[in-house]
């Protein structure tokens, strides 16, 4: 009485260039604009609410963001950075805030 199932030898069905490389996807930097009108304090919550800082670096970065017009939120892929970007400004839009979040590619 023989099994059911027998042994045999898997050979790929696609073969791949060993030339190829592997691409990893753009990279984007999301940062928020410095403006005159939105609170220190809500800019803390929107790093800490949408790039899960912690308090000591949501106020690092809202410092950055005061003292030079600029600060980064974080580095991701474009689908990410993209929705974070919607989701700030329309945080800030829903809250009367100018806050202004931005991306671009690294």
């Amino acid at each position: 009485m023989g099994t059911a199932f027998e042994r045999r030898a898997v050979t790929p069905a696609i073969k791949t260039d060993k030339k190829s490389k592997r691409e990893w996807p753009s990279q984007y930097q999301v940062f928020l604009l410095n403006d005159d009108y939105t609170p220190m304090d809500f800019v803390v919550v929107v790093l800490q609410q949408f790039f899960g800082m912690g308090y000591p670096q949501a106020v690092k970065v809202m410092l950055e963001v005061h003292r030079h017009n600029k600060g980064v939120c974080g580095i991701y892929t474009r689908d990410i950075a993209e929705t974070k970007v919607a989701q700030v400004n329309e945080f800030a839009r829903i809250n009367e805030h100018p806050l202004l979040c931005k991306m671009e590619k690294i």
